[in-house]
Formats: C-alpha cells, sequence, structure tokens
C-alpha cells in the first residue's frame, strides 16, 4: 500500500517536472487575464498599459528573431537528408492534407453560421472603414502570391514582400469626373516566407542531389538547426511572464469590453463552437484513422504549442515552439517536421478559412442578404484560396476577409464590426491552425515512414560502402 502510493507521487512528481513549463504558462495566461479585467476600472494611460505589455512584446520579438534562421536551418537540413523521391512523396501528402482539411474547415464553419444565424439575431448598425481596402481583389492577391514565390533578391526577401497598391490618378472628366485608380506594385516591410521556403527546398534538393559532396552543407545547417532550437528552448523560459503580458495588455486596450460582449456574443459564441470542433473533433477525427495512435496524448503533447498559439496570435512565432512539441513529445521524425512545419505555418490556415466563411455569411445575414446555393460555393471555394495566401501574422485573416466579401459582392464596410473582436477570435483560430499542422506532421510521418526506414537503410549501406572504398585506398 505504501509503496503504491510512493510510485503514485513519484509519478505526479515527475510529471509536474516535465511539464513544470507549461503549468506556469497556463497560470500566466490566468493571471493575465485576471489583471486585464481588474484593472479596467483604474483607465489606466496609454503609457501604463505599454509598461503593462512590454514583458509580452519583448517574448514576442524573440520568437520572431528566430523564425527566419529556424525556417531556413530546418527544411534545408530536413529536405538535404531526403532523396528526391522520398521528398516528392512528403510533399504531395503534405498538400493534400492542407487542402482537404481546409475545405473541410470551411464547411464546418458554414454550416454552424447558418444553423445558429447571430447575423439574424444581432442589432447593430457598422461604420465605415477606410476606402482603400476597396480595392482589393482576388486576382492582385493571386499576382502577389505568385511573385512573391519567386523573389528576384533573396536577401531582400527576408525584409520585404511585393503588394499590389492603387493609387488615385486624375479624375476623367469624360466619364462623369469618377476618380480612376492605377496599380502598381510595391515592396512591403514584411518577409516574404512563402518565397524563402521555396528557396531552401530547391536550395536542400540540390544539396541532397549531391551525395557525399553535399554532406558539409548538411552538417553546417543540422548544426545551425540544433543552435536554434537550443535557443528557443532559453527564450520559452519568458513564456508565462510573456503571455500573460500580452493578454493582459489586449483586455485593457479594448474601449467597451461589456458592450462588445452582448452585441456580437452569439457570434463569437458561433465561431468558438466551429473552431472547438474541428480542432478537437474533426482533426483527431482524422489523425485517428490514418495514424491509429491516441489523439488525446498526442493533443495533450501539444499544450505548450496550442498556448503560446493564443499568446501570441502567431502560427510563425509558435513555430520554434511547435518543432519542440512534436519533436521530444510527440517523437516524429526531425525531417518530416522540418519539411511540413514551415510551410505549415504559411500555407495551412483551417481556423483561418473557418472565420472567413462564416464571417462572410454573418455579414450577409447582418444586411438580410438572401445568399444563393452558388454563392455559399463562391464563399467556400474564395475561403480556401484565401485563407492559403493569408500570412502567418496576427489578424492577417481579417484582411484576406475583403477578397472573399468583393467575390460574392457583400458590403466591406461591415468588416469594423469584426474588428472589436477579432483580437479574441485571431488567437483561437491561430491555437487550431497550430493543431491542424501538429496532427498533419503525424499523419505525414505515419504514411511516411517506410520511404524514411527504406532511405535510411539504403543511406547506412552507402556509409559502409564508402567508408570500405577509403579504407582500401589507405591501404
Amino acid at each position: 500500500m505504501i509503496k503504491n502510493r510512493l510510485n503514485r507521487h513519484i509519478k505526479i512528481i515527475n510529471y509536474l517536472k516535465q511539464n513544470l513549463l507549461l503549468i506556469f504558462t497556463l497560470f500566466g495566461v490566468t493571471i493575465g487575464a485576471i489583471l486585464g479585467i481588474f484593472l479596467r476600472k483604474y483607465e489606466l494611460s496609454a503609457n501604463s498599459i505599454t509598461l503593462i505589455g512590454l514583458c509580452g512584446n519583448i517574448f514576442i520579438r524573440l520568437l520572431k528573431m528566430l523564425i527566419l534562421p529556424l525556417i531556413v536551418s530546418s527544411i534545408i537540413s530536413g529536405i538535404s537528408e531526403l532523396n528526391l523521391q522520398t521528398c516528392g512523396k512528403l510533399g504531395l501528402r503534405t498538400i493534400i492534407y492542407y487542402l482537404l482539411t481546409t475545405f473541410v474547415a470551411v464547411i464546418v464553419g458554414i454550416i454552424f453560421i447558418m444553423t445558429i444565424k447571430p447575423g439574424v439575431k444581432t442589432n447593430i448598425q457598422p461604420t465605415l472603414v477606410s476606402g482603400e481596402n476597396q480595392y482589393i481583389n482576388a486576382f492582385d492577391s493571386f499576382t502577389d502570391l505568385i511573385r512573391n514565390l519567386i523573389p528576384e533578391n533573396i536577401i531582400r526577401a527576408c525584409l520585404y514582400q511585393v503588394k499590389t497598391v492603387y493609387y488615385p490618378i486624375k479624375p476623367n472628366f469624360s466619364t462623369n469626373n469618377s476618380i480612376q485608380y492605377t496599380a502598381k506594385q510595391e515592396y512591403v516591410e514584411a518577409t516574404n516566407v512563402l518565397g524563402i521556403i521555396l528557396f531552401c527546398v530547391f536550395f536542400g534538393i540540390v544539396v541532397s542531389s549531391l551525395g557525399q559532396r553535399g554532406q558539409i552543407m548538411v552538417d553546417i545547417f543540422s548544426v545551425l538547426n540544433e543552435i536554434v532550437m537550443k535557443f528557443i528552448s532559453i527564450v520559452m523560459i519568458l513564456s508565462p511572464i510573456g503571455i500573460g503580458s500580452l493578454i493582459a495588455e489586449k483586455l485593457l486596450v479594448i474601449p467597451d469590453l461589456q458592450s462588445t460582449m452582448l452585441k456580437l456574443g452569439m457570434y463569437m459564441l458561433c465561431i468558438v463552437l466551429g473552431l472547438i470542433f474541428h480542432g478537437f473533433i474533426i482533426l483527431p477525427i482524422i489523425f485517428f484513422i490514418f495514424t491509429r495512435r491516441n489523439p488525446l496524448t498526442y493533443t495533450k503533447n501539444m499544450l505548450q504549442a496550442i498556448v503560446t498559439a493564443f499568446g501570441t496570435a502567431s502560427s510563425a512565432a509558435t513555430l520554434p515552439v511547435t518543432f519542440k512539441c512534436l519533436e521530444e513529445k510527440n517523437h516524429i521524425d526531425p525531417r518530416v517536421t522540418r519539411f511540413v512545419l514551415p510551410i505549415g505555418a504559411t500555407v495551412n490556415m483551417d481556423g483561418t478559412a473557418l472565420y472567413e466563411a462564416s464571417a462572410a455569411i454573418f455579414i450577409a445575414q447582418l444586411n438580410n442578404i438572401q445568399l444563393s446555393y452558388g454563392n455559399i460555393i463562391t464563399i467556400s471555394i474564395t475561403s480556401t484560396l484565401a485563407s492559403i495566401g493569408a500570412a502567418s501574422i496576427p489578424s492577417a485573416g481579417l484582411i484576406t476577409l475583403i477578397l472573399v466579401l468583393n467575390a460574392v459582392g457583400l458590403p466591406i464596410d461591415d468588416i469594423s464590426l469584426l474588428l472589436t473582436i477579432d483580437w479574441f477570435l485571431d488567437r483561437i483560430r491561430t491555437a487550431v491552425n497550430v493543431l491542424g499542422d501538429s496532427f498533419g506532421a503525424g499523419i505525414v510521418h505515419r504514411l511516411s515512414k517506410d520511404e524514411l526506414s527504406k532511405f535510411d537503410y539504403t543511406s547506412k549501406d552507402e556509409t559502409i560502402a564508402l567508408n570500405h572504398v577509403i579504407a582500401i585506398n589507405n591501404v
């Protein structure tokens, strides 16, 4: 009896040691939320709120600082350790999974929003937003995506990406004095993650094709990846304070929290239920079907990444933590995580796709606009494609929502209503995005296990043969 009790205590102590950072992070989230709500009644100055959020801003800046070296080192080291055939199969499985789950997320969002109908039950008036967004369209978004895939300067891609911007020109008096706009492609300050990923993929493939001659490059980027991961471990010590600070700051800057919750409560509930259903029911079922692993244990091991995603509202900033959780706790092959996760953090946006489809239909309900089946299909397809083009930065889904609204002719002025609650929904959909990437890595790892094992066996034989040749030559 005493021995059993002692063993139980030892297990509890070991569990607490292994999950100490997660426990402190959850504690930080709770304290941050309580602090933010409690301090609202004191109407703090802007400087005071800035000081409260300073630790959080430092934390997220440290994470973002590591994104670029992590993407470069992980993709190149991961792909260079695979042959072209294995790399192709990994890529195909990854893309199919991402497209499938994103489209499923859109369908889930549409079902929830059309069943609950929060827009019919909401009685609020929108305020106008800036008119410049009216000139964002799907064609420009698509062409910008293609341009960014092929950067003309890889160094510039680390700092800037191409974006189509519209400028007004002189009125044309022959056409009712209407103002005409001209489109120009400009470089805006934002890391061109897609272009860097594509460059690193091809770089890794070329290094792999060199065989033993390219081994020095494999070693360099593998060591660089290990250095970055060590750096991440140090930065994550700040996560309890950093995430708590971010949440407290966000709660303090909202003008009228209670009024916002009352007006848009049903809409928020609908989105949250849809995200939870997709992230914690649909994705785990898909994961179990393909892997036969316990999705609850798998999800529990991802809690640190989920909490970090909620705190930072950025799947890119969460990327370092996602790597650690998958490789150290869920034991996913690093070659798979290095290939799947950087791509997923950029193009796999299940939560964003669900949000965009739901928000578009909510705005239609708000304006008493009846949508046809054709409109619903258009929203489904556009939301799926727009989410792929959404950058993995905070509130990017709100920007690409304009594309979805324009596709079916819905008013974009109503987006101003969603701005007041986007800080909260953005965090939940980011957590679902990260969870979707994590399940995807597990599925691709399971489906690619035979190819990876076969490649390991072949590589081992080649190494033995090479060492034998070297030994003979030395004799």
